[in-house]
């Protein structure tokens, strides 16, 4: 059948269809024909739309999919890591106890040899390590559980460092260097408590080791050698900035840093309480002050230990 288009009598346009019986015609209105077109491409329209909004469902579904599955893989990974930390902390813990056993052993052959009236140092009963218990009590641990355990063990380690610093500045002052030993304050300034250890570092903001003392002093302030000597080293450092290293003997030496001028040169002989610099705030310094070490063997001692009045 083959449409032939033309125009009827009528006022509507019409559209006639031939067949091989070209005395039999069809025909319908062009109105309709537009209306029937339009549902078609509209209900066409529709189901692509609703196949699309299927396979973006589909895709976010899976995506969601991939992102739980991350979830899940990094709370169990943080698991792992968490419990790992808790065996970490609890075999510190036990090594703190055995530690202690023989930090007793050592106090029982210092006793015998060390005559003298200084109270021989000791860990309080409250302090020492329970291996048994340990620093956690249940399994169900979150995040601040072993926080708190890591607290609790860096104090247990504060502690026992204090002790031992004590012990050895003991057997330092019955040794043969108790004439040389440094004990007179730097400067006529006191020291910032507690600057000697671990702390949070001024500049960085990061907990570091402290190896010696900072003497809240003025710029120009005089700056003393502890004890008699010969000057090691004279220099300036990127940390220390102008620094004077004294040499007591038997590797053991102070040091003096910051500072703004120095006074004595390499190889000088220096006496007790001689005058070898002045304070001030060279090189990593936040303002002017004197740090101040001791080193026996190249290894920071506690200044704390030795100074007096």
């Amino acid at each position: 059948m083959l449409p032939y288009f033309f125009l009827s009598n009528s006022k509507l346009m019409r559209i006639y269809f031939l067949g091989k019986n070209t005395k039999k015609t069809k025909s319908f209105s062009l109105e309709l024909f537009i209306f029937a077109l339009l549902i078609f491409i509209g209900i066409t329209f529709y189901i692509a739309h609703q196949y699309a909004q299927n396979l973006i469902l589909l895709s976010t579904q899976d995506k969601e999919s991939f992102d739980q599955l991350d979830v899940v893989d990094t709370a169990q990974l943080n698991a792992k890591e968490l419990h790992m930390f808790v065996r970490q902390i609890s075999e510190l813990h036990t090594r703190l106890e055995y530690i202690d056993q023989q930090t007793e052993r050592i106090q029982k052959v210092m006793k015998k040899q060390i005559v003298g009236k200084e109270k021989f140092p000791k860990l309080d009963k409250k302090d020492q390590t329970n291996a048994a218990g340990g620093p956690f009590i249940n399994n169900d641990l979150e995040e601040t559980d072993v926080r708190q355990g890591l607290e609790i063990l860096l104090a247990s380690v504060g502690k026992r460092e204090n002790l031992y610093n004590q012990m050895e500045a003991m057997m330092l002052k019955e040794s043969v260097l108790k004439v040389t030993l440094p004990s007179l304050y730097p400067v006529n300034a006191p020291y910032r408590s507690s600057s000697y250890g671990w702390r949070n570092d001024p500049i960085l903001g990061i907990r570091a080791f402290h190896n010696g003392l900072d003497f809240s002093a003025s710029k120009g302030e005089a700056i003393k050698v502890t004890a008699s000597g010969i000057v090691k080293r004279v220099g300036k450092a990127p940390d220390y900035g102008n620094f004077v290293v004294v040499s007591h003997g038997d590797q053991l030496e102070t040091r003096y840093a910051h500072a703004s001028e120095i006074l004595v040169k390499e190889g000088d002989i220096v006496e007790r309480e001689q005058v070898i610099a002045l304070v001030g705030n060279t090189g990593r310094s936040t303002g002017p002050h004197l740090h101040y070490e001791i080193r026996y063997k190249g290894r920071p001692l506690d200044p704390r230990q030795y100074l007096k009045k």
